[in-house]
């Protein structure tokens, strides 16, 4: 006999176990609860029997998803996705459910169970595909604008969807009343609570905030949502329903962020319990027995959903490379699925074998998903030959739209800090170029008369065709690392002397994004820091000359290009401006150059004046000082006038 607290305490133990195991893989958690709840229940080790009240308590975890869900609900976000929305999203919810429905029912199933079924299956995975999403920087390209849409309507799907099947679970004679007074009441509800609700909401949220008690708050929060789940419940809808509503309601209001950052711990705990409890459900001996069916369900699962979404995205206008590549991403089950299903579990609408095969091809499929999301690229390119047509078109594309342009600087990102970095540009004089992929911010900038073209940075035809052997810098102005290695790899392939800086969230990928050639790179942390230290400074009645000069010397021990900027000012009989229109420019050296094999001493370039600042050899940065020896391919990097600059390039890189 298993005490409450034993219980307790295995599920804890099993859940810290699957999290970490699974996060220092780099999969999601929700799969290590998956695994784990299948080894600890009863169809295996035994140590969780299947009991009414931990499912119970679990189902709370759905009750939170449902409610974040909610909070992320939006008009403004379905108008600005609606064709992927309401286009793709609903065509692939209702033609999966329709064909996954019509096999089931042609293999044996009542109709009600092959609804159930096709409803299971016609969700896909948005923890893990988003995730998958934001870590290859592909969230703003087509297809995962496509990805995202489809997987948007599939969460406001699982709201009908909630109603539908504990009504399938009715006689077949009073399925029809059983189902329109579920709508009925759903609708009644719904509009009571948005007309009359939302006011309610906002006026009592509000009152409570007024105390300043992060404690009433949170307490606040849990009523609200165990509230309106209750009352969906007893009026004969489900927990969830109301869950859902109530985030819609408080969506609304201003305390939407503080709301979801109280509820995501009882979230998070009470869903890791939830998907536990769902691989408790598998029996492995019956998985074993019918090895063939599942099987058989994982490949018309993953390689049906694929296809019928690429060809519907196909269909709806999308190229054939973005088409397949929405198809991959979303070919897997999802965590909505598993919600469904238990609740066809509980109203008996699917058979014990049925409901095996089903969970085990689920639980199969999100495994795979990651695999299949990383190798992506490579499966479009080894089954469809056209997108080499489509990624051609692109980068000729850019080229036009670039042909022409000297000198220029190549800015990765045109969001809030390549826009930013763009303004200064322009009040420098200096022409650039903006690689985006969020084709809203193309279009905006398109009609500001900004040089901002769609296309993806990290890819090698689209900065050749930038022009970036033409350019005199290149900025990375978005903090993903992976992405700016691959773009630092092109560079260094296509013009080793760009140089190369590099935006990033903290100083972690610092040393690994020298080594790959970045001739600076940028922390959000640092210069955060630094400013907030200033202002600080000046409240505090520190000189504002005192508190600029501790900036700048912090600056200027953080980057070498700054080093000694400080302290310069004009030289003696230099005409007055002349320093400001100082530059940065390197100059390669080959085998055949004057400067190889000679020291910087003899090459005496300060007589121009020009100022070495740094040197760049097999890509990375060399200590420098008089006596440095330059070899064939090291970069120098100078700082002086133009016309000095040119001098000094003659004694560098000229015929020795």
């Amino acid at each position: 006999m298993h005490s409450t607290l034993q219980l307790v305490l295995i599920i804890l133990a099993a859940g810290v176990f699957a999290s970490v195991l699974f996060r220092r893989a780099g999969l999601p958690s929700m799969l290590g609860y998956l695994i784990v709840g299948v080894l600890v229940g009863p169809g295996s080790l035994g140590w969780v029997p299947d009991r009414a009240d931990t499912r119970y308590i679990a189902e709370f975890g759905v009750v939170f998803l449902m409610f974040s869900i909610g909070l992320e609900f939006s008009l403004q976000r379905l108008k600005a996705m609606r064709s992927a929305v309401f286009g793709l999203g609903l065509l692939q919810v209702v033609l999966t459910l329709g064909a996954v429905a019509g096999i089931a029912f042609a293999s044996g199933l009542h109709w009600q169970a092959a609804i159930a079924v096709g409803s299971v299956l016609a969700m896909s995975s948005t923890a893990i595909v988003s995730k998958m999403l934001v870590a290859q920087s592909e969230l703003h390209s087509l297809h995962g604008r496509q990805v995202m849409g489809l997987l948007l309507f599939q969460d406001l799907a699982v709201v009908p969807l909630l109603i539908l099947i504990p009504a399938l679970g009715a006689p077949a004679a009073d399925l029809l009343p059983t189902l329109g007074l579920a709508l009925l009441k759903a609708a009644l509800l719904l509009v009571f609570l948005l007309v009359f609700g939302q006011r309610i909401m906002g006026w009592w949220v509000h009152l409570i905030a007024r105390y300043k008690s992060t404690e009433l708050f949170m307490l606040n929060v849990l009523l609200m949502t165990l509230g309106l789940a209750y009352l969906t419940a007893e009026v004969g809808l489900s927990l969830a329903l109301g869950a859902f509503v109530a985030g819609m309601l408080i969506s609304e209001t201003d305390y939407r962020y503080q709301v979801e950052a109280d509820i995501k711990p009882f979230r998070d705990v009470l869903l890791g319990l939830f998907f536990l409890t769902v691989g408790m459900l598998l029996q492995l001996r019956e998985v074993v027995e019918n090895l063939p069916w599942v099987g058989l369900a994982l490949a018309g699962l993953v390689g049906g959903k694929a296809l019928l979404i690429a060809v519907l995205a196909r269909v709806l206008g999308e190229e054939p490379g973005v088409a397949l590549r929405t198809g991959l991403y979303t070919a897997q089950a999802g965590e909505f699925g598993f919600v469904l299903l238990t609740l066809a579990e509980e109203y008996h609408e699917l058979p014990g074998q049925v409901m095996q095969v089903v969970l085990a091809a689920m639980v199969l499929s999100m495994l795979l998903a990651p695999l299949i999301i990383h190798r992506t690229r490579a499966i479009v390119h080894w089954l469809l030959r056209a997108d080499r047509a489509t990624r051609e078109r692109e980068a000729h594309s850019v080229a036009q739209q670039t042909a022409g342009i000297r000198d220029h600087v190549v800015i990765c990102g045109f969001g809030r800090t390549g826009q930013s970095v763009a303004g200064f540009l322009k009040k420098a004089g200096i022409p650039f170029v903006a690689l985006e992929m969020d084709p809203r911010l193309v279009k905006a900038a398109a009609q500001a008369g900004e040089s901002v073209v769609f296309g993806d940075a990290s890819r090698r035809e689209v900065l050749h065709a930038a022009g970036i052997g033409r350019a005199r810098a290149l900025v990375v102005a978005y903090a993903d690392e992976a992405s700016a290695l691959k773009i630092l790899h092109v560079v260094r392939d296509l013009h080793p002397g760009l140089p190369v800086v590099v935006r990033t969230l903290d100083d972690k990928p610092l040393e690994k994004l020298r080594q790959a050639g970045a001739a600076e790179v940028v922390p959000e942390v640092l210069e955060g820091s630094l400013m907030l230290a200033s202002q600080t400074l000046m409240l505090l009645e520190v000189p504002l000359e005192e508190v600029f000069g501790h900036v700048q010397e912090a600056r200027a021990s953080r980057y070498f290009l700054l080093k000694g900027s400080g302290r310069r000012g004009r030289r003696d009989g230099e005409p007055e401006g002349r320093a400001s229109e100082e530059r940065l420019h390197s100059v390669v050296l080959h085998h055949r150059s004057a400067a190889v094999g000679r020291t910087l001493r003899e090459l005496k370039l300060d007589r121009y004046p020009v100022e070495v600042m740094a040197v760049r050899r097999r890509h990375r940065s060399v200590e420098i000082d008089a006596t440095l020896r330059l070899e064939p391919g090291d970069t120098v990097i100078v700082r002086g006038d133009p016309d000095h600059i040119q001098q000094a390039e003659r004694d560098l890189s000229g015929p020795g």
